[in-house]
């Protein structure tokens, strides 16, 4: 997944490091619970609250180049056990940063399930609430 947002760099990748920032816009801009150690080994756990349930998401930070990269483990935990690698590559041009993700599935199986689990339209969500966060900053 590929998208660019009208920031900087540095601040595009604080916003999806730093706690004060993710609560903002990462659950599609839903109120969001979120716990984070960003630190290669830490751990990190998102609990987003929408239409009356709960959606919690952890993992573990893997790998951090600031403000240029960081890798992350990714579970969906009513799903236990269908954990995904994903890498974040931030590259700035102009003043406008594009964040790519790549996503790393253990089985064809998993990938197929994730992307039937309409996480592209909670990505762009996500992304759109992004969008509107940083116009405020």
């Amino acid at each position: 997944m590929s998208r660019s947002f009208d920031a900087p760099r540095e601040l595009v990748f604080a916003c999806h490091t730093e706690p004060e920032h993710l609560r903002h816009w990462w659950g599609r801009g839903n109120p969001l619970d979120v716990d984070i150690d960003f630190r290669v080994g830490g751990k990190w756990r998102f609990v987003e609250h929408a239409d009356g349930q709960e959606h919690a998401f952890r993992g573990e930070i893997k790998a951090i180049d600031a403000p240029n990269s960081f890798t992350w483990t990714f579970e969906y935990e009513p799903m236990p056990g269908h954990i995904l690698t994903e890498q974040y590559v931030f590259t700035e041009e102009g003043g406008k940063t594009t964040v790519t993700s790549s996503s790393t599935f253990d089985t064809k199986e998993d990938r197929d399930g994730m992307i039937q689990s309409g996480m592209e339209a909670g990505a762009e969500q996500s992304y759109r609430a992004l969008d509107a966060y940083l116009a405020k900053l």
